[in-house]
């Protein structure tokens, strides 16, 4: 063999060794099924072995290697009220893009984290696990995605969205938290956990333990900002105040004079606590230097905006994703 040559297969086994291997998924969790929906979208059937379960998970594809957005579900993990998908555009925004979008269904009123006991209404949960262990490694492999990866939650996944990020460091590029309350480790902010999860029959302390215990602080974005350095943050949050999607003529309103007021009235209250939850976020990150794309806008605790934030956000993680 030519000298040249041989130099040349030494240096590309020596840089290919020190590259980082693929993630394997945890033995156990497989696919179990790909159903076509037509165009680009499938419905895979994913066993989680942390879980001991099947989830169901939309994937856009676009029919070549891309990176990949993870799209987190509402409080009610898309299982009553309707995921993304029923939810906005998401399917038609996303038809041309150059990314796959993954979205589970289910991990209602989980935070899509890691519990530390079995709940006994909602089960075990062990989304952390599911996302970044199991499902991230098998998507990959089977639709040959890139590597690169985005995250996206709204409401009570916005916080999900960037634990997620923080809990595993370089595995996500990107993002996204749409009016999330991203606190945890303070009274105020644990009373705010509690009842959402008891909405749905689910008791906190078997997510975090007591109120002392120390995972309510490791779950707590505003805490942990600081290892949120070099990741492409969009954060929103509205004020509670009445904006361009809460008014007779909004297309969700559709001159419901009842239904408004109940937007109003819920979701207005919601959002102006958000608010307030997200200024904290925002804050920290500014006080250690590290960039943001913050949007504060008139508006409630409603889907319209968070279409609104999900196109707004796109060129944002196009970049982050190098599309």
């Amino acid at each position: 063999m030519h000298r040249l040559a041989r130099c040349l297969i030494v240096f590309v086994s020596a840089f290919a060794a020190l590259l980082p291997l693929p993630a394997a998924a945890d033995p156990g969790s497989a696919i179990l099924e790909v159903r076509p929906l037509g165009g680009r979208q499938f419905e895979v059937v994913v066993y989680s072995a942390a879980m001991g379960r099947a989830i169901p998970v939309w994937v856009s594809h676009p029919g070549g290697p891309a990176p990949a957005l993870y799209l987190l579900n509402a409080v009610d993990g898309g299982e009553s009220g309707g995921p993304w998908t029923n939810r906005t555009d998401a399917a038609r925004f996303f038809a041309d893009k150059p990314v796959n979008v993954i979205q589970p269904i289910g991990g209602r009123a989980s935070f899509y984290t890691d519990w530390m006991s079995d709940d006994p209404v909602l089960g075990r949960n062990k989304w952390s696990a599911f996302l970044i262990d199991e499902l991230q490694p098998l998507m990959d492999s089977h639709f040959g995605m890139t590597g690169r990866n985005a995250v996206a939650g709204t409401s009570m996944s916005a916080t999900s969205a960037l634990n997620l990020a923080i809990e595993a460091p370089g595995r996500f590029q990107a993002v996204g938290s749409y009016s999330g309350c991203p606190r945890t480790s303070d009274p105020l902010a644990r009373f705010y956990v509690h009842s959402q999860l008891q909405l749905f029959g689910a008791n906190a302390a078997n997510m975090w333990g007591a109120a002392d215990n120390p995972a309510w602080n490791a779950h707590d974005p505003v805490l942990n900002a600081d290892r949120l350095r070099g990741v492409a943050l969009y954060i929103s949050a509205g004020n509670g105040a009445p904006g361009v999607h809460d008014t007779l003529a909004a297309p969700s309103i559709a001159g419901d004079a009842a239904r408004l007021a109940d937007r109003m009235a819920i979701g207005g209250v919601m959002e102006a606590v958000v608010r307030q939850c997200t200024s904290s976020l925002t804050d920290r990150l500014a006080a250690l230097g590290i960039p943001a794309t913050v949007v504060h806008r008139d508006g409630t605790h409603a889907w319209p905006y968070w279409e609104d934030d999900l196109h707004n956000s796109w060129p944002l993680f196009a970049g982050a994703l190098g599309v």
